[in-house]
């Protein structure tokens, strides 16, 4: 399986501004610039992507994990924060709130340490990154 999502971007860094669209629409030449991560703009930024990505990776990898251990998640609510300090992504932190009926605490926290670190985007937050870069003229 393969996805994949699209940027464009005019102008300088500063004073420019693009926009990304996603395979499925969703984001459909959603505005992002300067000041949507830096400042207040108003779009989006790649750190508020990742911690979507994240916090619904992590939420959807405990889900698994909790079905296989035989039980069923009335509810998992779960934010992420980035934390991207000095032109580098430094920490990525899940805060979870759960509803599991009849779990115990310990496979509760078993469950939660597995889905931590070996959801997809976890494991990609270490990762090696290459570039196919084409300059066209």
């Amino acid at each position: 399986m393969k996805r994949n999502a699209t940027a464009v971007w005019n102008g300088s860094g500063k004073e420019g501004s693009g926009h990304l669209t996603t395979q499925s629409n969703v984001l459909d030449k959603t505005q992002y610039s300067f000041k949507t991560r830096f400042e207040d703009g108003i779009g989006t930024n790649p750190e508020e992507l990742v911690a979507a990505a994240h916090s619904g990776c992590f939420t959807m990898q405990l889900t698994f994990n909790i079905d296989g251990a035989g039980f069923k998640a009335e509810e998992l609510n779960t934010k992420c924060e980035i934390d991207f300090q000095e032109g580098a992504i430094v920490a990525s932190r899940l805060t979870l709130t759960a509803k599991v009926p009849g779990i115990p605490q310990e496979k509760f926290d078993e469950l939660v340490a597995h889905a931590e670190k070996n959801c997809p985007i976890s494991k990609l937050l270490n990762t090696a990154i290459s570039v196919d870069a084409t300059l066209i003229a």
